[in-house]
Order: C-alpha cells, then sequence, then structure tokens
C-alpha cells in the first residue's frame, strides 16, 4: 500500500538535515510513495526538491509557534489529506503540532537529529506518535528527556554511493608541495563543530608535520588563505562537486563536540578519506576505532594532534583504513534510511 505522506522541514541553510529529507523523498517517490515537502522559501532543499521533480510547497516559518504557518500547514492538510505527517526539525515539530490541533486521525513522526535531552512536556507528549532518531546516542538522550523506549525507532542517516570521478588535486591548484599532508573539515563551520579548535590542534602538532599540514576548510565562508595555530589552511566554501573536494583529501578532521551521527563523515569514509574524530554523540556507533578511523577521548586535543602525527606517519595504516572506511560506510546507505522509515510509517498506522 503506497502512502502519502507531507514532510515538514523549516530550514533555510542547506545542511545534513536537509540533505536527508531531500533523500528520504527521493526514496520514498522510487517506491511508489506520494511525499510531499513543506519547506522555507528559496531555501535550498525547496530548489533541490523542485529540480528533481518532487512534490513542494513554500511556507514561510518564522518561528515556532508561527500562527499564520501553522495555518497555511493545516490548509494543505485538508486539502492534501496525507496518511502521515513528518516533522523533520523542531521548529517544524512544534509547527505540525499546531497545525494537527483537533486532527487526531493523522499520526504525527518526529526526527530528531540532535544527541541533546529534550525539553517540553507538550512537544514531547503523546500527540507525537513515534520518534525516529539517527543514531543511539539520540534514542538516549530522548528517553532521558522522558519519552518512552516504545515510542522510539533508531533509523541511521543513509548516503548514497558517492559518484566516481578523479579526485581534486589540491596540490596542483593551490601550489603546495607534492609531500603535503592534506587533511579537510567539512561542513557548516559552527562553534559546535569545533572550528575554533582547528588552531589548537594545529599548535600541538610536531613541528616537522605542522610545516607539511595542509587543512582544505569545505564550507562556510570562502575566504581563501589563512593559518591557523601554525598550520596552513585554505577556506573553499561550499563547492558543487563536494565528492571530489573530499576525494582530494589524506584525512578528515571532524573535531564536533556534539554530533547526532555524522553524514559528513560518512561521505569521507565512502570516499576511502578516514576521519579523525571526538568520540561523542553518534559517531562511535559509526567510526570504528583503529578501523575505519581514529576515535579521540571528548575535548582531548593534544590527542587529536596525535592521531592525526600517527596517521601521517603510517601510509599502511591509512591504507587499510581507506579500505575499511568504504566496507563500513556501505552499512549507511540511503536504501535502509528509506527503509527504516517506512517501516516507523507502518508501526504507527498498524496500531
Amino acid at each position: 500500500m503506497f502512502l502519502r505522506v507531507l514532510h515538514l522541514d523549516s530550514g533555510r541553510d542547506w545542511r545534513g538535515g536537509q540533505r536527508q529529507v531531500l533523500l528520504l523523498a527521493r526514496g520514498q517517490r522510487e517506491q511508489g510513495h506520494e511525499p510531499l515537502v513543506v519547506a522555507a522559501p528559496d531555501s535550498p532543499l525547496l530548489h533541490r526538491l523542485r529540480g528533481a521533480g518532487l512534490a513542494a510547497s513554500a511556507v514561510r516559518m518564522r518561528a515556532d509557534w508561527d500562527v499564520a504557518a501553522a495555518r497555511r500547514i493545516r490548509a494543505l492538510l485538508h486539502t492534501w489529506r496525507p496518511d502521515i505527517v513528518h516533522a523533520h526539525d523542531a521548529r517544524a515539530h512544534a509547527l505540525a503540532l499546531g497545525a494537527l490541533l483537533g486532527l487526531r486521525d493523522v499520526p504525527l513522526v518526529v526526527t530528531r537529529r540532535v544527541p541533546f535531552v529534550p525539553r517540553g512536556r507538550l512537544k514531547y507528549g503523546p500527540r507525537v506518535a513515534r520518534f525516529i532518531a539517527i543514531s543511539g546516542a539520540v534514542r538516549d538522550a530522548l528517553e532521558q528527556g522522558g519519552v518512552a523506549a516504545s515510542r522510539i525507532d533508531v533509523v541511521y542517516s543513509g548516503v548514497p554511493a558517492p559518484p566516481v570521478a578523479p579526485p581534486r588535486d589540491w596540490r596542483a591548484e593551490r601550489g603546495w608541495p607534492r609531500d603535503t599532508f592534506l587533511c579537510g573539515v567539512v561542513g557548516a563551520m559552527t562553534a559546535e563543530k569545533g572550528i575554533r579548535l582547528l588552531g589548537e590542534i594545529g599548535e600541538r602538532l610536531p613541528a616537522e608535520l605542522r610545516r607539511r599540514v595542509r587543512l582544505v576548510m569545505l564550507g562556510g565562508p570562502a575566504n581563501g588563505s589563512v593559518t591557523l595555530g601554525g598550520v596552513e589552511a585554505y577556506r573553499a566554501g561550499f563547492v558543487d562537486e563536494v565528492h571530489r573536494a573530499m576525494a582530494g583529501l589524506d584525512l578528515l578532521w571532524h573535531p564536533s563536540s556534539a554530533e547526532g551521527l555524522g553524514t559528513a563523515v560518512i561521505d569521507s569514509m565512502a570516499l576511502g578519506v578516514p576521519p579523525i574524530a571526538f568520540a561523542v554523540g553518534g559517531l562511535p556507533e559509526l567510526i570504528v576505532d583503529g578501523e575505519s578511523g581514529l576515535l579521540v577521548p571528548p575535548g582531548d586535543i593534544t590527542g587529536f594532534a596525535a592521531a592525526v602525527a600517527r596517521l601521517a606517519g603510517d601510509p599502511s595504516l591509512r591504507e587499510r583504513m581507506r579500505h575499511a572506511s568504504q566496507a563500513r560506510a556501505a552499512e549507511f546507505s540511503v536504501q535502509r534510511m528509506v527503509l527504516g522509515t517506512e517501516q516507523a510509517y507502518r508501526r504507527v498506522l498498524a496500531r
């Protein structure tokens, strides 16, 4: 039986959550379901949905309890008559509750992507039929916030197999020496992603390695060359062919202080670029320490630098990790994510 699913995502930027919504909607359509995604006007998600020929509706969602937005969504509920409403972020969650007031026959499913303990009895009360946690760490946080384990499904985020293309040659582009050890950071350059720690990590590298390391920053502002802790870095900003850009790296730095799972890390592993990360959130569920990457105790900057030095000095270990990381990343496929989400829907509808 095919399902009509109304997805809600209020994000104005293109981040991991929005990418998952796009992949999920595309996968559901391929399975014969009928998804409709409500997204912010002029958002990258809206443009990409329409570019992919997926049904999408623009609704400006200014705040959690935006009455006008809730009314617009409620009108869509009346005209489109979905089997399931699926909210994908905190604001969409609140707006869905408002739009569904009095409509008890339409179940609400909420995806939770952050490993923080939630607050608020209304938002996390029984009106949400089921929560989808993107990792065990997110599930544990929901349980600590009072959500019963019986109302939570863990469905790991999924990424498609990266396209096969020649890696981007950063050494040639930037005029860096051929023996450069090329590291990278990928994603939104925000505080919780550990961007402020990059300089401290660089300062703790051995002097000889510090001179040889170059750091490419993919995401955030494109500010060109900078120096971070004595390491020459290049702020490339957001790039269109991000997989080619990532494939040109030797190592991924992921010094995030909080991570639901980390789709940038999955992408890196799928491309055969081993990651180093703090053991926070869902990352230990993704990275097998010593096999598909290295995990460092949370906040241990010296340990992070030591891990960089270890992999820089051991090409054979990097090669083993390259193959192991690709095999591990294959377990986090879009197909599994789509199927796991559908199974959560079926549990709700079977009640």
